[in-house]
C-alpha cells in the first residue's frame, strides 16, 4: 500500500541510468546512461545511532529515516560526489 501511495512523487526523481521499478529490496542504476566519461562510485553509510535515543525519549519517529538519508547524502556530496539514487 505504501509503495503504491509514494509511486508518483518517486517517478518526478527519476534521472538517466535509473534501471528497475520502485518495491525491489536493490536498486540498479547504470552508469553510462550519465555521461560521465570516467566514473568513480562513493557510497555512504550512516546509522540512527543517538538519533534513535532521542526520538525514544521524545516519542518522535517520524524523522529517523529522513534524517538517516539526509546524512548519507550529505556524507556523498561533502566527499565532492553527486548522489545518483538512494
Amino acid at each position: 500500500e505504501v509503495v503504491e501511495r509514494i509511486k508518483k512523487h518517486v517517478a518526478r526523481t527519476e534521472r538517466a541510468g535509473v534501471m528497475g521499478a520502485l518495491g525491489g529490496f536493490g536498486g540498479m542504476f547504470d552508469l553510462s546512461k550519465t555521461g560521465v566519461k570516467e566514473p568513480v562510485l562513493i557510497s555512504g553509510t550512516d546509522g540512527v545511532g543517538t538519533k534513535l535515543m532521542l526520538a525514544i525519549k521524545y516519542d518522535k519517529h517520524d524523522t529517523i529515516g529522513q534524517d538517516c538519508v539526509a546524512m548519507c547524502v550529505n556524507d556523498i556530496i561533502a566527499a565532492g560526489a553527486e548522489p545518483l539514487y538512494f
